[in-house]
């Protein structure tokens, strides 16, 4: 094919895309000649009035709008430090509303949950050096777009270095908004709970209006470990029982079998990692759920999952931390939204403090030499694996990964998709007992089922071991002339993993 031929394919390709990804963008539209004027107001930099920068005031209105109008773009452009986190609030207030029907953290509004991000590319938000935002939003009367610093700076040169320094907002007026226009909201919320106790809401409207969007975090702060088998709930209209109720926290933002290991970013689904946790968004256009006098939106565990997860995750010790932001357009008047906690308080849960009040108690030298202990190995466990080893012994090999997310007093292993080996170092013509501990909590693929071998030789084929169990195998010096041991765990299901949590050697 010759290359005009071919780029013009792209081109082509590229614009439907762009067509079918905006709800703000119709190709077959271009050549309307639209009667309403498009203006500009601009913010926060230099060339603007002091009273529009945050030299000023810790909360500047970087657009003051009369109606009918409707907004089409706003930008922010990055700080001079190039770094935003949720210091900064985005407010908007529609036709002279006490309560604002936007505010939330601005980098969270933009898909860029708590400002980790150097880059956002979705249909309707982006982020690189600035922030862009493309939901049409039509008001009526009047529009004031507010973006408040909420943090300890008064306002001044090093305030203006710290926040957006610059904003502009694109507005097209309107001869009349049509009737059935709903004004535009979003909401930001964070909560550490028991998920297996409580459900985490992301949304309570009353009204009039239908959601079309999400952005959604969800870690397990001072674990690697997190669980994608919540379900996510929509209660229209005062429904019991949710008329949508997506199985997976994965499934639900287009991804399967958790997420991804690297980023995605769609116009419509992506993933990106969110600490040791998960950051995922999704904009619901041709399938927005409509609601005609309320929406309530939460996370939980489906009433048919496995009990386990409800048992695991249902522990004050074991809670997960989640944050969204939800957009949707309703009718005014709107519920008020909940009020933002303090800055303090919106930062992520810090990976080295965790939440769960967890104090794990590991056994005293004297403990392990009162039973003979030579060799003690909790697989998987932070920053140290091998808690005790004599002379002679030793870790020499693992074929497996790490992994320290589940439920307390053993949190840890180490896992392999087909085989799990582990080799020790042992004096030569040694006796005793090799002790191994395995534990299935989280019923990984519907439950484990995995098959022991020690230098070769098969030892038990396990299943159902949820509440953990502990194999003794007895080793001969015969067995240990050569001064190694190999344990190796095989994977007998498809859609599971190998797992072993503690090694242990008893001498004789």
């Amino acid at each position: 094919m010759p290359m005009g031929q071919r780029s013009g394919i792209v081109i082509v390709i590229l614009l439907l895309s762009l067509a079918f990804a905006s709800p703000a963008f119709d190709i077959a539209d271009l050549s309307h000649l639209d009667s309403g004027r498009v203006y500009a107001p601009n913010a926060l930099w230099m060339e603007n009035p002091i009273e529009l920068t945050f030299g000023h005031s810790r909360e500047v209105t970087v657009a003051d709008l009369k109606g009918p109008a409707e907004i089409t773009m706003i930008h922010f452009a990055m700080p001079a430090t190039l770094a935003l986190g949720r210091e900064a609030i985005l407010r908007i207030f529609w036709d002279d509303e006490e309560s604002p029907s936007v505010e939330c953290p601005l980098v969270d509004f933009f898909c860029d949950p708590a400002g980790q991000y150097d880059q956002v590319n979705t249909c309707l938000v982006n982020k690189r050096r600035g922030f862009n935002c493309y939901f049409p939003m039509p008001f009526r009367k009047h529009a004031v777009v507010q973006l408040v610093y909420d943090g300890d700076l008064p306002p001044g040169p090093e305030l203006i270095s710290k926040m957006p320094c610059y904003s502009y907002v694109m507005v097209r007026t309107k001869t009349e908004i049509p009737e059935d226009s709903g004004y535009f909201h979003a909401s930001w919320r964070q909560e550490s709970l028991p998920l297996g106790l409580r459900e985490y809401l992301a949304l309570d409207a009353v009204g009039k209006g239908k959601f079309i969007g999400w952005n959604v975090t969800v870690r397990r702060p001072g674990s690697a470990g997190y669980p994608v088998d919540m379900n996510e709930k929509f209660f229209i209209d005062g429904e019991k029982q949710a008329s949508v109720e997506l199985q997976g926290i994965e499934d639900s933002f287009g991804f399967s079998w958790g997420f991804p290991p690297s980023d995605n970013v769609f116009p419509l689904t992506g993933y990106m990692k969110f600490f040791k946790g998960a950051a995922a968004y999704r904009f619901f256009l041709n399938d927005s759920i409509s609601f005609s006098r309320s929406l309530r939106v939460t996370i939980g565990f489906g009433e048919n999952e496995h009990p386990m997860f409800r048992e695991v995750f249902g522990k004050e010790t074991n809670p997960l931390q989640l944050s969204s932001t939800v957009y949707w357009y309703q009718k005014e008047p709107h519920h008020p939204l909940p009020p933002l906690p303090p800055v303090s308080e919106r930062k992520p849960a810090p990976d080295d403090n965790p939440l769960w009040p967890f104090e794990e108690v590991l056994p005293a030298t004297s403990e392990l030499q009162s039973r003979s202990v030579r060799f003690l190995m909790h697989c998987g466990r932070p920053q140290k694996e091998v808690l005790y080893a004599e002379p002679g012994y030793s870790l020499t090999e693992v074929d497996g990964y790490s992994y320290d997310g589940w439920p307390p007093p053993v949190y840890h292993c180490r896992a392999n998709a087909r085989t799990l080996r582990i080799a020790l170092a042992v004096p030569a013509n040694v006796s005793g007992m090799l002790r191994l501990f395995m534990i299935d909590p989280d019923h990984f693929g519907g439950g484990r089922n995995q098959k022991v071998r020690v230098d070769g030789k098969e030892i038990e084929t396990l299943s159902e071991f949820y509440e953990g169990k502990w194999i003794e195998i007895p080793i001969t010096e015969k067995e240990s002339a050569d001064g190694r041991l190999e344990i190796s765990v095989e994977n007998l299901k498809t859609d599971s993993n190998a797992v072993v949590s503690q090694v242990e050697f008893i001498g004789k």
